[in-house]
């Protein structure tokens, strides 16, 4: 991960707004969710940061409780999953997850060719029902951009040289300097998704934070 430069809460909640254009409603849209994250995230945290994510990066981002769009299977249990877990996740159920949580096959299928728009991040677990229970709480933790993330990764788009723009929060006072690049899952954080427990059942609603609509500023 590189660290760009530091922002203020007003750009992230800027470019949040211009990646989820409002004419874009579909649906299952839970932007409003998502929103609230990264609320959590500011109240909580407090300071913000643009950086750059290659691959390595993007596939350690712990993802929250996902209950795949109200379907049958559970996609991400209460405990967590790293991207590339949930991914391997979806190809071991190759088929019968189109069958089983069609809302989510289909916003997945639909994000495998949308252009790479910023993902939303958190440094540390934000407070609220779909983080109570991961077990990894430092790192590099989801906000926003879940199908997103898995439906590049699905597709063979992150190349070696792909660089995803992302907003990470963090508390005060900041860590690395703007221009300061990392190396490896977490960046000097926690590494996340080492030896997360495997799924268990569970029946709550969920969010995704992936819809093309937004609400307006509360």
């Amino acid at each position: 991960m590189k660290v760009v430069a530091s922002v203020p809460f007003e750009t992230v909640q800027h470019r949040f707004a211009r990646a989820h254009p409002l004419e874009l409603a579909h649906e299952a849209n839970t932007n409003d969710e998502a929103e609230e994250h990264i609320r959590q995230a500011q109240r909580t945290l407090g300071a913000w940061q643009r950086v750059l994510l290659d691959r390595d990066d993007l596939l350690g981002i712990v993802l929250p409780w996902h209950l795949g769009e109200g379907g049958e299977r559970e996609l991400v249990p209460a405990s967590g999953l790293t991207v590339a877990e949930a991914v391997h996740r979806l190809r071991e159920l190759g088929d019968t997850y189109a069958r089983t949580n069609p809302v989510c096959a289909r916003k997945l299928e639909r994000m495998t060719t949308v252009p790479f728009t910023p993902l939303f991040l958190s440094a540390h677990a934000v407070p609220g029902v779909d983080y109570e229970g991961l077990v990894v709480r430092e790192g590099l933790i989801h906000l926003d951009g879940l199908h997103r993330a898995l439906a590049w990764e699905r597709a063979g788009r992150l190349t070696p040289g792909t660089r995803i723009e992302a907003f990470l929060a963090h508390a005060t006072p900041a860590g690395p300097e703007p221009g300061q690049g990392l190396s490896g899952p977490g960046q000097g954080l926690h590494v996340p998704g080492q030896g997360l427990p495997p799924p268990h059942v569970r029946h709550r609603a969920g969010h995704d934070g992936d819809g093309l609509d937004v609400h307006a500023p509360r």
